[in-house]
């Protein structure tokens, strides 16, 4: 789909689809607005109109379609209780740094199987093992469930590091949307409590913020992978307690204090209700003296970045993190 998207002149794409889209001084190229007509002609209602079952299985049939794997030795584990898939980079030797993926979907939906092909393309890409993480879901398992499962399988992998081929003072966490919230929430969870602290986070444009909506909500609202309904319903399922979305656990960038937090790589999209609390943690980490690495990519929608094998621009932003992973993580 990617080469199909491509070969198609961009004024054809526009034409196909009303005109070009342009919100806040941004464009959405060619590609992302066919792919996004596309995705928003195949679902049958808002998600924030479903019940999670029916938003789970609106999620994976529009999932369904991915090319296969990037690497071809992967094997299914439990980390200390949760399901973990573990992607090795083909002909690799090595004790090798590891890449812990929490995969996106507001906290309700996704799994290891969602993500199967980023996982692999990420770890083909980066020379690492990436260790994609099944962590449970809300409603049935609220806040903070998630994030104890995030912290099991991160600390899994560093202790049990020489069985799975892994040098564990080069483990890196990562993760889209919520799951880069579980990430960047984990780094800041390891260091207060002086735990492992990863080596790198990969957050792709992370929920950084559970308690007030940036303006960017209300540019984005409607009409994308992602929209405001949908946040305000993913955020209801996960933290039903409005009095604890305040927790740096549940909000990373209400935490006082970012220093000592490790370097970071944030990619951002620009169509996209997440876009200014993901640029507002980068610049917080900057600010407290944290190495990072912001990607902004203004042409694209919330969700390209697992898109990467049917949109150019995703397939650039994968490549560009995984080359940002693969430098922290060299031995």
């Amino acid at each position: 789909m990617t080469q199909l998207l491509a070969r198609i002149p961009e004024r054809l794409q526009y034409k196909l689809t009303g005109g070009p889209t342009e919100i806040d001084g941004q464009r959405l190229d060619g590609p992302s607005q066919m792919l996004n007509a596309l995705v928003s002609a195949l679902k049958t209602k808002p998600i924030e109109a479903c019940t999670p079952g029916e938003a789970r299985a609106m999620n994976a049939k529009l999932a369904s379609t991915r090319p296969p794997r990037a690497v071809r030795h992967v094997v299914d584990r439990h980390a200390d209780g949760v399901p973990v898939r573990l992607y090795y980079p083909d002909d690799a030797t090595g004790p090798l740094g590891a890449l812990v993926y929490f995969h996106g979907g507001g906290w309700v939906l996704g799994s290891i199987e969602s993500h199967d092909y980023p996982a692999s393309r990420l770890a083909a890409l980066a020379r690492c093992v990436v260790v994609s993480v099944d962590y449970r879901l809300a409603p049935e398992h609220p806040y903070p469930a998630a994030l104890d499962d995030a912290e099991r399988a991160h600390r899994w992998v560093v202790e049990h590091a020489a069985s799975i081929g892994v040098d564990p003072a080069r483990v890196a966490v990562g993760g889209d949307s919520a799951g880069g919230n579980l990430a960047a929430a984990l780094c800041q969870r390891m260091l207060r409590s002086d735990g492992p602290l990863p080596a790198h986070q990969l957050l792709v444009y992370p929920v950084t913020d559970l308690t007030s909506e940036a303006p960017s909500y209300a540019l984005f609202a409607d009409g994308f992978l992602l929209g405001r309904g949908g946040m305000r319903w993913f955020i209801d399922h996960y933290v039903p307690d409005p009095a604890r979305r305040a927790e740096p656990d549940a909000s990373p960038l209400l935490a006082d204090d970012l220093s000592g937090l490790p370097p970071a790589h944030v990619v951002i999209a620009g169509f996209d209700p997440l876009r200014d609390e993901g640029v507002a943690y980068a610049e917080r980490l900057r600010d407290a003296g944290v190495a990072v690495e912001l990607a902004e990519y203004p042409t694209t929608f919330h969700g390209f970045f697992n898109a990467s094998f049917a949109l150019p621009v995703g397939a650039r932003a994968v490549e560009r993190a995984a080359a940002s992973l693969g430098r922290a993580l060299a031995g």
